[in-house]
């Protein structure tokens, strides 16, 4: 498959709701190499997480993953009040997100597909993920705090929806002037400041 570069926002494929994927394409060597693009992207971007959309591809497939050389420029304070720990890479396809009710939870986010911007946004903490890896292979992951976003934000682009849909508007802005500004405030100070 080769290299796919990462598609921005305006691009009608991230507006669309992806089709799933059939049993019969599962273990397949089409659906194998495309994951293995995909990890690739991810891990060349670099981020925690991404669609098949964001490469332009129309189904329903994630991958997954969080090292701790990402999270070196944040405090222990700052990873507890994420929730942010390290996780494995995971594969999922078809995935079904069930939220778990609770408060939402307000931090950051950026995409890969609106590069360069990030914006303050609500997401609920705790979220339940089934589907399946790329072999077939059934798979449950209950999860809570960064990974839960994650999850979110990648299982939003499945069904055409980029963070900025979700997005508290006051906090959008150039990652160059919200970075050195506001991503070491407490959120509560920043939404103040913002009106948000």
């Amino acid at each position: 498959m080769g290299k796919l570069d990462i598609v921005q926002a305006g691009h009608p494929v991230l507006r669309a709701r992806a089709r799933e994927v059939t049993p019969e394409e599962l273990g397949d060597k089409p659906l194998l190499t495309l994951v293995r693009t995909m990890i690739e992207a991810m891990r060349r971007a670099p981020g925690v997480g991404l669609a098949a959309p964001q490469l332009g591809i129309d189904k329903r497939i994630i991958v997954l993953e969080d090292a701790e050389k990402l999270m070196l420029r944040l405090t222990p304070e700052e990873r507890v009040a994420r929730g942010r720990v390290p996780f494995p890479l995971k594969v999922i396809v078809n995935p079904v997100l069930e939220l778990v009710p609770s408060d939402d939870i307000v931090f950051f986010e950026g995409c890969l597909s609106v590069r360069g911007y990030s914006a303050l946004v609500p997401r609920v903490n705790e979220v339940v993920v089934r589907g399946t890896d790329e072999k077939g292979t059934p798979l449950e992951w209950r999860v809570s705090g960064w990974p839960a976003r994650i999850l979110q934000h990648e299982c939003d682009h499945l069904d055409g929806t980029l963070y900025i849909d979700r997005m508290l508007t006051r906090t959008f802005g150039h990652n160059d002037e919200v970075g050195p500004r506001w991503f070491d405030l407490p959120v509560a100070v920043v939404r103040e400041k913002l009106g948000a």
